[in-house]
Formats: structure tokens, sequence, C-alpha cells
């Protein structure tokens, strides 16, 4: 006898060698039908499967029923969060058993808490569940015995992917799965009971639809959340939870208030979801009660009609977006507009808040002055007025209330843009103000071209209110010199810049930090007009100045440092330029969060200069974790978005992925056209990597008309001898050359090559 048959299962049964064409491995579970073995399948295709058999003790027409409606059900589905069945059968001995796909995975509360993830990461997951489910609904099935144990996550390409198993009590909706039907005994609920709806429990499983799984789905979120139940039916005991869950009085605790009633579990269970206490008590709280609290709806009428809507309810609030399972008053309608654009808002309101501060405290020193009472009437006015704009901008007009949660950040900018025209007119200092800062912001949306409008015409009225050598007006041109450069333009950029810091350094002192933050802007333009000398020399006095001033630690350190070792790289100076970008990165970490758009930059210049140094696997990592940022905190045709898919772009070139390569960069050129001076010479970054791709595709022509617009550019831009020009004219040759063409790649050559 082989050592197989003489395994035994946990109740005594010897295990079979074989079961049809698979060959049992070892028992995997074994319920209220029969038994899961992992099998090896012995024909042409060799795989491990998960083989369920319905043991012959406990034939009966009832749970061979059963067994034949979760067989036909997963046959149905085709989805890669449920598991696929191969091959259905029966043993010799008359047992039906089928074969489906091996989950190697963890239960998902399992898998969370192992690897520690983050509520929003949590939430990410269960997203994909819902996805899952919704496709059995759609084929008319429903589970009625979700539970984490019956969703196993694995990984897939280094990302989880959680898989529903366990159809083994699953409804057909208008379907005959089987020629028979199979019913429960009065009184005898099919399912579990901690994750059973209350009219799955009231009805004994007859009289249920989709939205019973919806509910086992609202339980399942409450324990990945809470790492509690709602309820726990021990607590009760087994009958009195069963009779208050059958009765519908099934009004549990909102998963905040559950969390904060565990007293000392509390440390351990947010320490598993890599947070604090009081920081995830904040994250349940608001919507996440509101959401779960609507799965978990005793009457089905007032739940999520769909797990489609329950998961796309949880992306919206991840998008920090409505969520339908709350009411939608105007003041949380403006609230998720706040978080969806904290960068304009918090400008535009940063300015306000400035403003009324500065007047407020200019109203209560000039009080104390000859002429108090004029001047104090002149700036409490003038803070009315301020706090009437901003109160108008952000007002919702009645035409807008049914898109409320819609209105976008560029249409507050405009609006912003046109009432400070008009309603500021009779006092340019405020306006100048008001205007200055919606230029940033727009700035700060990639919208260079209208940022640039908006601060020129702040400048005006600064100069017109203020005078031309005021330090307002100092800080109106640098701010034009910074939008023009991301523009392109880089020879008007320069005048700014350089006006810009005459001013500073009259009215501050040359030992400023505000000094210091146009010196790092005008070493930007220097670098990025091929003048490295200059900008190292700029950003070491810029160094110098906030060191002294801010410490060592500070974001403006960390920009300069950054700079500087941009400056490095560009010169390859690989091993200078290193340890100052890893500085400014863990710098800015500490001071901005994982999070935050300018760390993204910095590991996107972080993986740059591995890839410079052909540490293509170092830099990959760097460029996913930066576009993920940057997916989540700017609008998708930002510039800076077009610079990391520009440089994934390049990564997966050198890696030879040429299909990967050639999508990012037609993304990467598609946003750049659109908000770029068509001179910019970033531009012609991408151009150059995508002719690259094309040549190495072998598709010459296309590769030839990239290159030769990528020449335009830069020959245009930069004088003969710079490295950028340099590199585009041999690249090119390399192609002229490959396409016989030795003649012309000679003459390229000798007219662009580095001196």
């Amino acid at each position: 006898m082989s050592e197989a048959t003489k395994q035994l299962d946990a109740s005594g049964f010897r295990l079979p060698e074989f079961v049809g064409p698979y060959r049992i491995v070892r028992v995997l579970g074994q319920g209220g039908m029969g038994i899961v073995y992992e099998a090896a399948e012995t024909g042409p295709v060799r795989r491990h499967v998960a083989l369920k058999v319905v043991r012959a003790a406990l034939r009966s027409d009832d749970v061979r029923s059963r067994f034949d409606a979760e067989r036909q059900a997963l046959a149905l589905m085709d989805h890669p969060g449920i598991a696929t069945v191969f091959q259905a059968g029966e043993t010799a001995e008359g047992d039906p058993y089928f074969a489906m796909e091996l989950v190697k995975g963890l239960s998902i509360d399992d898998f969370c808490d192992s690897r520690k993830l983050s509520t929003e990461a949590r939430l990410e997951l269960f997203i994909g569940v819902c996805e899952a489910v919704q496709h059995a609904h759609q084929k008319g099935v429903i589970h009625r015995d979700l539970k984490p144990s019956n969703i196993l996550v694995t990984e897939l390409d280094g990302r989880p992917q959680p898989k529903i198993i366990d159809f083994g009590i699953a409804k057909a909706l208008g379907l005959h799965l089987t020629e028979k039907t199979f019913v429960t005994e009065a009184g005898a609920p099919i399912g579990t009971m901690a994750y059973m709806s209350p009219e799955q429990a009231e009805s004994s499983g007859i009289d249920v639809d989709t939205r019973t799984d919806i509910y086992s789905l609202g339980v399942i979120l409450y324990l990945l959340l809470v790492g509690r139940l709602p309820v726990e039916p021990t607590e009760l005991g087994i009958h009195a939870f069963f009779y208050k869950l059958a009765s519908g009085d099934s009004q549990v605790p909102r998963p905040s208030a559950r969390f904060t009633g565990l007293g000392e579990f509390m440390g351990s269970l947010a320490e598993v979801r890599r947070t604090d206490p009081e920081r995830l008590r904040r994250e349940l709280s608001g919507d996440l009660d509101w959401i779960v609290m609507k799965a978990l709806e005793p009457n089905r009428a007032r739940r999520y009609e769909t797990a489609a809507a329950f998961g796309a309810d949880i992306q919206r609030l991840l998008n920090h977006e409505v969520v339908t399972a709350r009411p939608p008053t105007t003041g949380y309608r403006l609230g998720k507009f706040v978080r969806r654009n904290r960068v304009p808002v918090a400008a535009a309101m940063l300015a306000g808040f400035a403003l009324l501060a500065g007047t407020a405290f200019a109203a209560n020193g000039m009080i104390r002055a000859r002429r108090a009472e004029r001047v104090a009437a002149e700036e409490a006015a003038a803070a009315t007025q301020v706090s009437n704009f901003m109160v108008d901008v952000f007002k919702v007009e009645r035409s807008d209330v049914a898109r409320a949660d819609r209105i976008t950040a560029l249409e507050l900018l405009d609006r912003g843009a046109k009432r400070s025209e008009l309603i500021l007119a009779d006092q340019p200092v405020l306006q100048g103000r008001m205007m200055h800062t919606i230029g940033t912001a727009y700035a700060s949306l990639g919208l260079y071209d209208a940022a640039t409008a908006q601060l020129e015409r702040a400048l005006k009225a600064r100069i017109r209110a203020l005078g031309p050598d005021n330090p307002a007006v100092g800080e109106t041109e640098a701010a034009i010199g910074q939008a023009k450069m991301s523009f392109g333009n880089m020879d008007e950029a320069e005048q700014h810049f350089e006006r810009a810091l005459e001013i500073r350094e009259r009215s501050a002192g040359p030992s400023d930090t505000s000094t210091a933050s146009v010196l790092a802007g005008l070493a930007s333009l220097r670098w990025r007009q091929g003048r490295h000398a200059q900008a190292e020399s700029l950003y070491k006095r810029a160094i110098a100045i906030d060191q002294a001033r801010l410490g060592d630690k500070s974001a403006a350190v960390a920009r300069d440092l950054a700079g500087l070792g941009i400056v490095y790289w560009a010169q390859k100076r690989y091993a200078d330029a290193e340890p100052l970008m890893k500085r400014s990165l863990t710098i800015r970490e500490a001071v901005l969060g994982p999070a935050h758009p300018d760390l993204a930059g910095m590991m996107n210049n972080l993986g740059g200069l591995y890839w410079s140094q052909g540490r293509y696997n170092d830099a990959l990592p760097l460029y996913e974790r930066t576009r993920g940022i940057y997916e989540k905190t700017l609008d998708p045709m930002h510039p800076n978005v077009a610079a990391i898919l520009n440089n994934l772009g390049e990564t997966y070139w050198k890696l030879s992925r040429y299909g990967e390569a050639e999508s990012f960069l037609r993304q990467s050129l598609k946003i750049k056209e659109a908000r770029l001076d068509a001179r910019d010479p970033s531009i012609a970054i991408t151009l150059n990597a995508l002719a690259g791709v094309l040549r190495d595709s072998r598709r010459p022509q296309e590769a030839e008309s990239a290159y030769r617009r990528a020449l335009d550019i830069r020959r245009n831009a930069f004088k003969p001898g710079n490295a950028d020009l340099a590199e585009t004219a041999a690249d090119f040759a390399k192609l002229l050359r490959d396409t016989g063409r030795g003649a012309e790649a000679d003459a390229l050559m000798e007219r662009y090559a580095a001196r």
C-alpha cells in the first residue's frame, strides 16, 4: 500500500491515493459538505489543484444538490477575484468532485494584519473583493457565506489579489443550477452566524437576494478596519445573538465607537495598521462610519443596492469625493472639495487669512498712532472686503448646487481671478496680493501660461500701489520668473529673476532667506541653461544663507541641497550628487510626510541619478513611488506627471521593454505638448527618448522624425557644444549610420558635437 493511502484525515477517514486523474497530496480542509484536498494533476497539464469531494458518509440528496450547485456556480464565473473551476467528475464510488484553482494565500484579515496594511491599503484591497462579488451577482449567483476565511489573498506581480472561494451554499438567482433543489430544515439557517444578514437568519436562507452579500461584506470591512466584529456572537450567547439578528434588532456601534471602546487593545490594533490610536479613530470616524453602517443596515432596502456601488463609495472616499452614504450637506461638500484641491485652496485661503491677519495687526498698531481712527477704519474696511471676497469666491451658486462636489480648483481660481479685478479694483495693494496668490496657485496646477498672465497683472497692480522697488514687487518678479522658466521661456525668466534678486538684496539684505529663495530660483534657471558653474555658485550661496538662518533640517535647505545635487548630476559628478540628494530626501520626508508632491520630486531626481549610472533597477522603484504620489495629488495633465512618465519610459527602454516604454513616453509627450511652450527643451527630452525606443524597435522612419523634432528644439534652445544638443546629435547620427547614411552622420556630428 502506498504512503498516501495510509494517511488519515481529521475524521479518521483514509486518504485515497487518486481521485480521477488527480494524485492526492494532503488535506486542505473539511466542511459540512465534504473534504478538500491539495492534489497534483497527472494528465498532460501538470498543476496542483484544490479538489473538493463529497465524502461517502455525507451522501444525501441535500448535500449532493448543494455540491452540484457550487460546481455549476463556479463554472459560470470568470473573474480574477474568484477561484477558477478546471474540471468536474465523479469518483469510482460515485462521489462527485471538482478540481479548482489552488489558492495559496492567507485569509484577508490575516493578510492585512501580517503585512501591517494601512487603512487606505485595506480599503483598496477590499474594493477588489467588491468587484469579484459584483461579477458573481451579475452571473446570477449569491455567495451567502462571505467571511474572511473564504476570501484568500495572494500576491500577483507584487500586488495583493483577493480571491473568493467556497460557493458551497451559493444560491442561483433565476437559474436552475441543478435538477434538484436544496432546502434547509426549519430553523437551520445557511451561513456563518457572525457574518449573516438579518433576512438570512430570519428566513432560513429562503428569501434572500444579492443584498445579503452586501451585509456580509460590511461585517468583513468592519473587521478589517477595527480588528473586531461589530458584535461577537459569543459575547451575547449564540441563541441571543441569533434571535436579535433574525428579529432585525441588529443595530451595531459605529466602527469609530467600537474602536474607542477597546481600551488597552487600541494600541496594538493601531500598530498593525501602521498608525496610532488617535489617528486611526479619526480615520474611522466620518465617511468610513457612514459607509460601513450603510452596508450593515438591518433593512436591506437601505443598504447599498450592489457590491459595485459599495466599492464605488469606498473609491470616492479614497479620492476625497462626496460619498453617497452620508447626507450631502453644503459644509461636507465644501470640505471634500478642499481635500481634493489642497494646494490651490490652501494657497488662496492662506493668502486670505494672511491679509486678514495683516490688516488686523496693522489696525492694532495704527490705533496707537496719531491717525488711529482713520487708518483703523480703512484697515477694518479692507479686512471686511478681503473676507467678503474669499466668501464670494467659495460660494456655490444656485445653478451649481447639483454639481457642488465637482466644482474644480481651476473653476475656483478662474472665478477668483475675474472677481479680483472687479471687487478689489479700488484696493490695489490687496488686489495685487490676491492676484499674486491666484497666479502662484495656477502655477502649482502646472498651468504656467495662466499663471504668468495673472502674475503679470499682479505685478502691475503692485508697482502702481507700492512703487517699483517694494519687496512685494520682488516677490511677484520671482514668481513670474519661476512660471516662465517652468513654461520653457528661459530668456524672459532670466530678466525677472535678476530683477527680483536686485530688489531682495536691496530691501532684505544679501543674507536674508527671501534672498536665498531667489538665488535658488536663479540657480535652477542657470542649470536649465547649461551654465553649471554659475548654478553651483548660486546654490552654494543659498545653502549658506538658509543653514545659518534656518538650521540644517529646513525645507529650504532641502530644496537647495537637491538643486546642487542636480547640478553635480548634470556634470556627471555622481559621487558628489548622491549624498546631497539622499540628505534632501531625508529632510523632506521628515518635514513634509511620506506622500507630499515635493518629496516625490526629490525621489524622481534621485531615480534619475541612478538611471544615469545604469542602475535601472534602483531607479524603477523610486519612479513608481513618485508616480503613485503624483497620481493622488496632481492633475493628470500636470507637467510633473509628464516628467515621471518620461522617466519610467526611459527606464523601461533601457530594460528592453519597448512596448511599455513607448506607451509611457507618448503619454508624457501628450501632456508636455498640451501644457508647455513648443520651444521647451523638456519636450526634446521625451522626443529624444521616444526616438531611441523607435530606433531600437526597428522603426527607423518614425525614429528619424522624432530625432529631427528634438534636434530642432535643442539647437534653438542651446548653443553648439551643449551636452543635451550633442546627445541628440550623437543618437541621431547612430541611426543614420545604422541605415547606411554615414556622410550625413559625420556632418551632423561635426556641427553639433560637444567641444
